[in-house]
């Protein structure tokens, strides 16, 4: 009878002790050594899709088992790039809708674009198209975005150096739409090339229209870097009336600046909240010039200064769509 009683205690510890884990971590057997297979090819669920009026469009894949997948739309007149990637089984609205936005700019505008699926180990690329009928509209106080040329209410400075050129361009090259501003020349004894001041009188009032609250409001623009040129400044100030008397006295109020070393070539987004824009003199941060505080309906130009070392030659650079948006920065 011990015997026995032995033997099944020797075997509940035996099979206790060689029992198998159900949890496993890590990749299935199946997404390591299973054969790979399309199920359901590349569709796509609006293929003239007008992102304008808030429409989205979305792809759809399925394959056998779970891979490292990315969708690639390209726009054949502006280059803009929208990617999506991930590693599953299926592609659908979860992981792969498309409202607009871009992944590498510039901007989608209104143009036929090219649709690839790609997957790491997998030779073949699952290729369609589709039509950009209408481009995202992004809500937030348009500052310029120069689709109807220069504003006549803008005035602008620009030093009588060498190759200078201060002007709307229209060539295909643009951030966003179809136009941008070209800020380009050689000064050799000042670091300032060029000036373009906004002032709010130039959208029908003394002030910017925007929200008395600098935590929930961003200055977005964006700029462009030719490759090779690699000594250009830009710097926004942005002005206050503090007294709204109707001008800007300068030495007396504040002005609250951002200033950009262009370093990546391309078009590059430049956000940031208002109430993070720092006082800046000589490019450093300083103590508030007026009262201290950012009060952006107070806002009452924007300027936007081109600068290089005298010493470094030409320079020049590209901007396009500023905008003030509110709750969050621009995406683009």
């Amino acid at each position: 009878m011990k015997k026995s009683i032995y033997f099944l205690l020797f075997a509940s510890l035996l099979y206790t002790s060689c029992k198998v884990d159900e949890e496993f971590e890590g990749p299935s057997l199946v997404d390591l050594y299973g054969d790979f297979s399309v199920v359901t090819g590349l569709d796509i669920s609006n293929r003239n899709v007008n992102f304008s009026t808030g429409e989205t469009t979305t792809f759809t894949a399925a394959f056998s088992k779970n891979v490292d997948w990315t969708v690639e739309v390209k726009g054949l007149q502006s280059g803009a790039v929208k990617r999506f990637s991930g590693f599953s089984n299926v592609i659908d609205a979860s992981n792969a809708t498309w409202n607009g936005t871009t992944t590498d700019l510039p901007m989608f505008r209104v143009e036929d674009c090219a649709v690839q699926l790609s997957i790491i180990g997998v030779a073949d690329t699952l290729h369609d198209t589709l039509a950009v009928v209408g481009s995202k509209v992004y809500e937030g106080f348009v500052v310029a975005d120069f689709e109807n040329g220069w504003n006549s209410g803008w005035n602008t400075y620009v030093q009588s150096g060498a190759n200078m050129s201060f002007a709307v361009q229209t060539n295909g090259n643009a951030a966003q739409g179809g136009r941008y501003y070209e800020m380009a020349g050689a000064v050799s004894w000042d670091w300032l090339i060029g000036l373009v001041n906004m002032p709010g009188s130039a959208y029908g009032s003394t002030y910017y229209p925007l929200t008395s609250n600098p935590s929930n409001l961003y200055f977005n623009t964006m700029l462009y870097k030719p490759a090779g040129i690699d000594n250009g400044l830009v710097l926004f100030q942005i002005k206050e009336d503090d007294n709204q008397d109707g001008m800007y006295s300068t030495g007396s109020e504040d002005m609250y600046s951002i200033q950009v070393s262009l370093t990546a070539n391309g078009w590059s987004k430049i956000s940031q909240r208002y109430d993070n824009i720092p006082t800046l003199v000589n490019g450093a941060a300083s103590g508030p010039i007026g009262n201290g505080l950012h009060e952006p309906n107070k806002i009452i130009e924007v300027s936007v200064l081109f600068l290089a070392n005298p010493t470094s030659g030409y320079s020049k650079t590209w901007m396009d769509y500023m905008i003030f948006t509110e709750g969050s920065a621009l995406e683009p």
